[in-house]
């Protein structure tokens, strides 16, 4: 998967907060007010001392009074405790403003993405691992917003203090400055390097992640099959690989990412013991006074952590940068067709559907459908069978535009369903899927999933006609239990009803039935049969099923192979043509 340069992903970043600019300049502003009145404190201790080893000086080995100490120290003692509170107070709306700007972005950050995932096309997700997905909007997010909570902060507050400390080790002595200076270039060279390095391997790092935590949730999806087929030691076996794998990359990502501060920390010592030293031999010659050399000696600590994390500041910002371009990959994902500007409407439907020598396929290169034509009339059966691969389920997603076709037309009700919007046009169709979805929530909410607005006297009326009242009423809570796929509170063919249930109170004017038999005992199966009359009775429906039994009865039986179809008619016509569809046939009712 491309990925983009720092340099781009940095600027995409900058663009990405613009909304917020004004929070940040004043951000930026409370940053400059408290460290500007930090950085004058040591300055202000410097000259308090001063005038106190010079009125010790002036009194030619005579006592001080208390009274006069105080005089000379309480002006410069009150003077740093106001600028501590005022400091402080701008400190903390910094902090404050932080918290909340973070949210701030990192929120809307999850509204494009939710509204990204909206207009991706079902190839995307065909495509691209759920786990990796999920990695990329859950922890590469988080790390952004942990960046922007503490990164930022700590990026202003280091630059400031870099700034008015040098200026202020510039304005006590220019010579002696200069040896910090040089300390402080290397230091940022070594802090250059390592930076790029990190950001090559937090990608790798989350890269790794991404894949540990796709394998993780394909794994308990599997849990069942892994164990019917005895798995568990080669799986463990792989997943442990896999763990191994971002083990590694994610140490070498946190060397670079905390070796960065002794390696600073060590230059810095460095500056304050070259100063001290130095400092010390001023203050013997007398170029400097000892109040200066130990204010000076405060601004070399105090540019000293500042830069320390400046260094891991950036390469956090590095590492969320990886992040940021993990997110852009999604963002920048080539989005569905856009919708007509003048949608049409069709009012009063009839669910005649049409296809016009349509050729499809996943990319263009490769088409799987060369020319499909037929006629679905309104109120009609419609059956696809065929082998395996043949394209029966790809049919019935181009129907919904789940898929865009590369030539010819599909019409409903006579207008082509590119002039109608995809909401309009699903609005139409009802879906009962081999493989159910349910919730977790009631059953009446999952029966009212597509018409939220039903009574619960519909949904009931509902439910019995899928011939799901009677078990739902068997449930600890009735239409008030709460269910889901996932926790086994339901067999499969009650899920199925349940689905069927979902349709019917939808009420629309086709339904898809994809192989809705296929997984579930003989009794359920004629449950199911049952409630499938009913739902497709008064409508266009669109039935996909192995097992021809049932289908005998479809108006229009269109049989495919290699995603084409190769025969279509009904039921007797194709008998008699003694093509593919009898061979299907005869091969699932050798007695007949």
């Amino acid at each position: 998967m491309t990925q983009t340069t720092n340099k781009s992903s940095t600027k995409r970043f900058l663009e990405f907060i613009k909304p917020e600019k004004n929070q940040f300049y004043l951000l930026a502003l409370c940053s400059v007010i408290s460290n500007i009145l930090v950085t004058s404190m040591p300055f202000i201790m410097g000259v308090a001392i001063d005038d106190l080893l010079k009125a010790i000086k002036d009194a030619n080995g005579t006592i001080l009074t208390g009274s006069f100490i105080q005089e000379i120290i309480i002006f410069p003692v009150v003077i740093l405790i106001i600028i501590a509170v005022v400091s402080a107070f701008f400190s903390y709306v910094q902090e404050r403003m932080m918290a909340s700007l973070s949210e701030d972005v990192t929120l809307r950050l999850r509204k494009e993405i939710t509204q990204k995932f909206k207009r991706l096309p079902m190839s995307f997700f065909d495509s691209h691992q759920v786990g990796d997905i999920l990695s990329r909007t859950t922890n590469d997010i988080n790390r952004i917003a942990e960046m922007l909570l503490t990164g930022i902060n700590q990026l202003f507050s280091s630059i400031v203090n870099i700034i008015f400390g040098l200026l202020m080790l510039l304005y006590i002595d220019l010579k002696l400055t200069g040896i910090v200076v040089i300390l402080i270039v290397f230091s940022s060279v070594v802090t250059t390097w390592v930076a790029s390095k990190n950001k090559k391997l937090a990608d790798r790092n989350q890269h790794e992640l991404g894949i540990l935590n796709n394998q993780a949730e394909e794994y308990f999806s599997g849990n069942l099959e892994i164990k019917t087929f005895n798995q568990q030691k080669q799986t463990a076996t792989q997943i442990d690989q896999t763990n191994k794998k971002h083990q590694k990359a994610f140490e070498q990502s946190q060397f670079f990412d905390f070796a960065i501060y002794p390696a600073i920390r060590f230059l810095n010592q460095l500056a304050f013991i070259v100063s001290a030293i130095i400092g010390a031999g001023l203050v013997i010659q007398g170029s400097l006074t000892i109040g200066l050399i130990q204010a000076y000696l405060q601004y070399v600590n105090q540019i000293s952590e500042p830069i320390t994390n400046f260094s891991y500041v950036i390469n956090t910002i590095q590492s969320a940068m990886a992040s940021f371009d993990r997110v852009l990959y999604i963002l920048d994902q080539p989005e569905e067709r856009l919708e007509p500007k003048k949608p049409l409407r069709i009012n009063d439907s009839q669910g005649e559907i049409q296809f016009k020598g349509v050729k499809f396929g996943y990319t263009p290169d490769n088409l799987l459908m060369n020319d499909v034509s037929f006629t679905a009339k309104s109120h009609k059966m419609i059956a696809i069978v065929g082998p395996t691969g043949a394209g029966k389920t790809t049919l019935v997603n181009l129907l919904m535009r789940f898929y865009e076709i590369n030539g010819g037309a599909i019409t409903y009700d006579g207008q082509d369903i590119t002039q109608l919007t995809r909401q309009d046009l699903r609005s139409k169709f009802g879906m009962v899927l081999q493989n159910t979805w349910l919730f977790e929530g009631t059953v009446a909410d999952n029966i009212a999933y597509g018409n939220k607005q039903a009574t619960r006297e519909e949904i009931i009326q509902a439910a019995q006609i899928a011939q799901c009242d009677h078990f739902i009423r068997t449930l600890p809570d009735g239409y008030d239990t709460i269910i889901s796929s996932e926790n086994g509170s339901l067999s499969q063919g009650q899920q199925q009803l349940l689905t069927i249930a979902r349709v019917v109170l939808a009420n629309p004017p086709v339904v898809i039935l994809d192989e809705a038999t296929s997984s579930v005992d003989t009794r359920t199966e004629a449950e199911i049969q049952t409630a499938m009359e009913s739902v497709t009775k008064g409508r266009t429906s669109f039935v996909i099923a192995h097992r021809l039994s049932t289908i005998e009865k479809a108006d229009l039986i269109l049989v495919m192979d290699a995603g084409d179809i190769v025969e279509q008619g009904n039921h007797q016509e194709l008998l008699n043509k003694k093509g593919l569809y009898r061979t299907l046939y005869q091969s699932q009712f050798k007695d007949s």
